[in-house]
């Protein structure tokens, strides 16, 4: 067998999105991600609906990613899922399609874990885009995470600094139902925060030693705010829609970019990368430009597609560890609360 012509498919299902993938050494031939809609309806992730519509969704999503590709199942070296930190559910029905899969082609599984996943998403060859040298710092931003991680080698990693309660991207989806904003709220604030003013109101950062974060004080201190406001004004929200996100926005970002500070400055660590899909906002985007020129950072933010729940980054941990021979024995078992 050439090592230069290595396939792997990758399978993610820790959420609600489920995503198959195929990579050719290192380049992303297709990246297959169907969503589930259904949760708008309820404002969140219904772990129940989530790991049925999965079961629905697997196969044609497996079956697309390969024909994107152009190969067969026959010429796949390795299979790789998403083994955790997910919703339990979830993670079952992927890890359960991948080992039948792979024991059925008679060739290796791989776990992955999801937050080094979004970590090594860097790594993908992707024109234009260039991948960061060790050691980094990695700062995962989403829905379910936020973590600034140290990373000295593809699988040599340290958490150094995560949230005591809430994850950012659940800051931005609590504070867009408090406005009445849809679900997610996260680009829908970004977009209104782009109108308005970031200095309107100010709202206090939560006091939180070393690099941990912590987001449910903020959280209740918007939700006073707008109950306050509202009272005196019940058009309040509508008048200032925009300047409230920026606001709100404003805070989140300060938050996020003071610990970063704070990380590269304990460790010395200029090279900082963002991931999970946060990452996709322009204002943290625009912030890491600015640390460019204030601190001498260099920052590495991967493609859109690469940024929310998707198998390509699934695929690339899978390609780094099948030339690291290191496989999953046949009886691997998935994990809610995978740690990196």
């Amino acid at each position: 067998m050439h090592s230069e012509n290595i396939y792997i498919l990758g399978i993610e299902s820790s959420c609600d999105d489920t995503a198959a993938s195929v990579i050719h050494n290192g380049k992303i031939l297709s990246n297959v991600v169907a969503n589930q809609s259904i949760h708008e309806e309820f404002g969140g992730v219904v772990p129940e609906l989530a790991s049925r519509a999965h079961q629905q969704n697997i196969v044609p999503v497996v079956h697309q990613a390969l024909a994107k590709a152009n190969i067969t199942k026959n010429q796949l070296h390795a299979i790789a899922f998403t083994r955790g930190p997910g919703l339990m559910g979830s993670l079952l029905v992927g890890t359960s399609f991948a080992k039948s899969l792979a024991y059925g082609l008679n060739i290796p599984l791989i776990d992955v874990n999801h937050m080094q996943g979004h970590i090594l998403a860097h790594f993908i060859d992707v024109e234009g885009f260039n991948k960061p040298p060790f050691p980094f710092l990695a700062m995962t931003i989403s829905g379910g995470h936020t973590q600034i991680v140290k990373v000295k080698h593809y699988f040599d990693m340290e958490v150094i600094g995560e949230t005591i309660d809430d994850a950012v991207g659940e800051a931005y989806d609590k504070s867009g139902k408090i406005l009445g904003l849809g679900y997610p709220a996260g680009p829908e604030i970004d977009k209104r925060a782009q109108l308005g003013n970031p200095k309107a109101f100010k709202f206090t950062k939560p006091k939180v030693d070393g690099l941990n974060f912590s987001f449910s004080g903020l959280k209740t201190a918007i939700l006073y705010f707008i109950q306050k406001e509202t009272k005196a004004d019940p058009d309040f929200i509508t008048k200032n829609i925009n300047d409230i996100c920026a606001s709100i926005q404003y805070t989140i970002i300060g938050i996020l970019i003071d610990k970063l500070k704070l990380a590269s400055k304990q460790t010395g660590i200029k090279h900082i990368a963002i991931g999970g899909g946060v990452s996709a906002n322009s204002g943290i985007r625009n912030a890491l430009k600015d640390g460019e020129q204030k601190f001498g950072w260099t920052t590495y933010v991967p493609k859109f597609e690469f940024t929310t729940d998707n198998a390509a980054m699934i695929a690339i941990v899978g390609y780094l560890k099948y030339l690291d021979k290191d496989f999953s024995k046949s009886n691997i078992t998935a994990n809610a609360r995978l740690k990196i």
